[in-house]
């Protein structure tokens, strides 16, 4: 089914800053330069997705340096994400497209089909410096939608033969397609490589991020990356208060994170400081009722978590990631739940793999991209 009807109106930078009263996001950059028009696409393959096709006038992303991240750059392929994680803050950005924070985000994919074309194009620019570009900042560049579009293997190359640095963080182990890829890549330009798994619980699971792969999948591409070469972080959030932060679901997480070969983790709690916070609470107060006051208590009006559950989170955290090799000293930037391990490289005969393979450094990234 076709349908070229949809549009984005008032797109520009200028048009979203004046109807939101701030600066454009990081990582917003590709968003806003989309042409108006979009094809729309529907196949029984991915029953109630919606996928717009686009043509995107930029494919790097500009991170401002208020955010305080480690990366300057971001490409993100897609918008949206059939993920359908409930806690995921990059939410909001899809109200940018007159689409909603909650359904539309889950089911309204946008695909940026041309992204690899402009990738190359921008890299081949005398101004560009060959900072590092992450991948996976804001929505999953490894999602279902990977399988029907094959933007990664482009993105992949046209970094890689641009000698750019680059790092992925990704729940989607369609990942694993790309290794060999990433592996040749690896030879030439430094590759991180970052898998999201925080729970294990296959019930939780299936309500919480019911469009993710499952936590054994994940726990099988960690397996996969540290077979290939890389060293493989894995980024264990956000820590959901009263849900998973026990010490027995935490140590069940961390040992099957280190005996897949994780190299690190880097852990850190749920916070509800964005546009998603009903979203998740609605969820809450659906599966969960008996916690909707513990969770007023516990967030205020802030929408961030305690201090003094800060205190009794990394109490709980650093310990069991030290007893099993995860662990080390707090990332600069990173905040009192950030643990990795030392900044290392990892060399094969034929080149230099998974350097410093650590998953984006910052107390709360979400708190960095809103």
């Amino acid at each position: 089914m076709f349908d070229y009807g949809v549009r984005w109106e008032g797109q520009t930078v200028t048009a979203v800053e004046a109807r939101s009263g701030t600066a454009a996001l990081p990582g917003m950059g590709a968003l806003l330069g989309m042409v108006d028009g979009a094809r729309k696409v529907t196949t029984p393959d991915f029953e109630g997705v919606t996928f717009h096709e686009v043509l995107c006038k930029s494919a790097l992303n500009p991170v401002p340096e208020a955010a305080a991240l480690p990366f300057h750059w971001t490409i993100n392929p897609y918008r949206g994400c059939t993920h359908a994680c409930t806690y995921c803050f990059a939410r909001a950005t899809h109200e940018y497209l007159d689409f909603d924070a909650g359904v539309d985000f889950d089911s309204q994919i946008v695909v940026k089909t041309n992204v690899a074309a402009v990738l190359r194009r921008e890299l081949r620019r005398a101004s560009w410096k060959g900072e590092t570009v992450a991948l996976g900042t804001n929505t999953d560049p490894y999602q279902r939608a990977e399988g029907r579009y094959r933007l990664m293997p482009g993105i992949i190359g046209a970094l890689a033969n641009a000698r750019t640095p680059m790092s992925i963080l990704t729940k989607g182990t369609l990942l694993q397609r790309d290794l060999p890829l990433l592996a040749t890549a690896a030879t030439t330009v430094p590759v991180s490589i970052s898998v999201s798994l925080a729970l294990l619980d296959p019930e939780l699971h299936a309500t919480l991020e019911p469009g993710a792969p499952k936590p054994a999948a994940r726990l099988s591409l960690i397996r996969a990356v540290a077979e290939a070469g890389f060293d493989c972080h894995v980024m264990a959030a956000p820590i959901i208060p009263y849900l998973t932060d026990d010490a027995a679901s935490l140590r069940r997480l961390f040992t099957a994170v280190a005996e897949a070969g994780a190299s690190g983790v880097t852990a850190f709690p749920l916070n509800l400081t964005g546009r998603y916070r009903g979203w998740f609470l609605a969820w809450l107060t659906k599966n969960h009722p008996a916690l909707i006051r513990r969770y007023r208590t516990l967030y205020g009006s802030s929408g961030r978590v305690s201090p003094e559950y800060r205190t009794h989170l990394r109490a709980r955290t650093e310990p069991l990631l030290a007893e099993l090799g995860l662990g080390g000293e707090p990332l600069d930037g990173a905040g009192p739940y950030s643990v990795a391990p030392e900044r290392r490289t990892r060399r094969r005969r034929d080149g230099v793999v998974g350097a410093n393979a650590v998953a984006p450094q910052v107390q709360d990234l979400q708190e960095a991209l809103f």
